[in-house]
């Protein structure tokens, strides 16, 4: 039986448009920085634009992909790209506010064959399968229930946490019946039930959060779901 070496300096593609000002884009590097160092390995991150993603082969060699925050972004088929990418290929994936976003429109529109699945933010026709939320959760934070035993439960080791978010669209209610017939599953609620978290049950690490984990970073907490996709890409 032949072993994958484990990796001790990983490439991870941080896909979006980077952007000083967004709070979420001054904390990933720290995230990354600081699940490095607890894992005792090399963490190499390159910042791609979703303009300059064309194909799948712009994410070639990528150890780990994360699909960051700042939707709308530039190039949505780009940021469909790299999510979709990850998907099929078993690279360990984060997606946080408008990557958790997007990959719920990526795999609605090619896994539930909803081709005409939308997000309300850039269109205006097809089915809104990202809709605006009730209540803005722009610099909120907020209580989170996780299903137990799932990939972001076992992460943070509890079922109860809390986080901080900064946007205004969310899963919608029609969609959210939906993610139950397939294997991207909600592993993740706030107390009034909406969707808040997914995880890719047939994947080894896809987890979508509509929260922004990392920005724990910023005040030198730990960031579980950033660790536990560096593991998993390490082998």
């Amino acid at each position: 039986m032949e072993f994958s070496p484990v990796k001790d300096t990983l490439r991870i593609a941080l896909v979006g448009d980077y952007n000083p000002e967004i709070v979420a884009h001054q904390a990933i590097p720290l995230a990354i920085d600081d699940a490095a160092a607890v894992l005792e390995l090399m963490a190499d991150y390159d910042w791609l634009t979703t303009s300059d993603i064309g194909s799948a082969e712009d994410l070639v060699g990528y150890d780990a992909i994360w699909v960051v925050p700042g939707s709308p972004y530039q190039n949505t088929e780009g940021a469909l790209t790299a999510i979709r990418y990850a998907r099929e290929n078993s690279i360990p994936f984060l997606g946080t506010c408008g990557g958790f976003q997007h990959a719920i429109l990526e795999y609605a529109r090619n896994v539930m064959g909803w081709h005409d699945a939308a997000h309300a933010e850039t269109e205006t026709s097809g089915r809104m399968v990202i809709a605006p939320l009730t209540c803005s959760l722009v610099e909120k934070t907020d209580a989170i229930e996780l299903r137990a035993n799932t990939l972001i439960a076992k992460a943070y080791g509890q079922t109860v946490i809390s986080e901080g978010y900064h946007c205004n669209y969310g899963v919608s209610e029609e969609f959210t019946a939906e993610l139950e017939r397939g294997d991207l599953r909600v592993t993740g609620w706030d107390e009034a039930g909406e969707v808040r978290a997914v995880e890719l049950v047939t994947h080894p690490f896809f987890v979508g959060t509509l929260f922004q984990h990392e920005r724990g970073a910023l005040t030198g907490k730990p960031v579980p779901l950033v660790q536990a996709m560096l593991r998993v890409a390490r082998g």
